[in-house]
């Protein structure tokens, strides 16, 4: 690594100060360490935000469940009221990664880095939900701007992510072995008169919604209605790992299999 300075903020006002003055903000540090390793990033300054508690908490606020942006995967998967009222966003949580990377790792660091194969996108996306930063709320469909890009400016943080509490929803995902990111991630969500389906992992623009499948699902929740839905490959990824085709039919079938889950209860 390169050298640098390190400051340990203990509210998230001082985070906020710190940024706006440069410094890099370290979450989990699951993407950023690793790149200042490989010299991939070089920040002369980081604040290392563990140390601020507010941005840990995870809390049920009416119809919503609130995450801070300091909760890890970890605890985000065995929380009690993200078991009871999302229970899909507890299963995603609890299958990021290995046990190493669900113990460090941050949701606001993996919304905030928008890896186009990452699974926290996905759900923020399907259940319509709110980033909370140091300047404002962003609704989740003006958030995500393409590959690692999203509408944070610069010296802004995230502090919290409200989830509206569906009545439904799964998240199905077919793991890529070696990196254990999503090859394709599917998270279905049902509200009372309106279903969402997001993809992760499926196109280099990063996380987006279905239209066809949602419009299907809309219609009718069953597998047999998505299964109905012609999947266009034109714009998804073709790699060593697989075809755009083979990614089309997995999110296909993902979908098909997550809204059977979401049925079982």
């Amino acid at each position: 690594m390169y050298a640098f300075t390190l400051e340990r903020p203990a509210t998230v006002q001082d985070a906020a100060k710190l940024a706006a003055g440069g410094s890099k903000p370290l979450a989990g540090g699951q993407t950023l360490l690793a790149s200042m390793k490989l010299r991939l990033s070089n920040p002369d300054k980081l604040a290392d935000l563990s140390g601020i508690k507010d941005m840990a908490s995870i809390k049920r606020d009416g119809n919503s469940i609130v995450i801070g942006a300091m909760a890890r995967h970890a605890d985000v998967a065995v929380n009690a009221d993200v078991m009871a009222a999302i229970p899909a966003l507890a299963h995603l949580a609890g299958n990021i990664g290995d046990r190493m990377v669900r113990a460090m790792g941050t949701m606001g660091g993996s919304v905030a880095n928008n890896d186009p194969s990452a699974c926290y996108p996905s759900a923020v996306l399907a259940l319509g939900a709110t980033i909370h930063t140091t300047a404002r709320k962003i609704e989740a469909k003006d958030f995500f701007q393409g590959m690692f890009a999203t509408a944070l400016n610069d010296g802004e943080l995230i502090t919290a992510i409200s989830f509206p509490v569906p009545k439904r929803a799964a998240y199905m995902k077919f793991k890529q072995q070696a990196s254990r990111f999503a090859m394709v991630g599917v998270f279905i969500a049902q509200f009372d008169g309106d279903v969402r389906v997001a993809v992760t992992g499926a196109s280099s623009g990063g996380v987006f919604r279905h239209g066809g499948l949602e419009a299907a699902l809309n219609k009718s929740f069953t597998p047999e209605a998505a299964a109905a839905v012609k999947i266009d490959a034109s714009e998804l990824n073709h790699d060593i790992h697989a075809t755009a085709a083979y990614r089309a039919n997995i999110i296909s079938v993902q979908t098909q299999r997550g809204v059977a889950m979401a049925l079982a209860g």
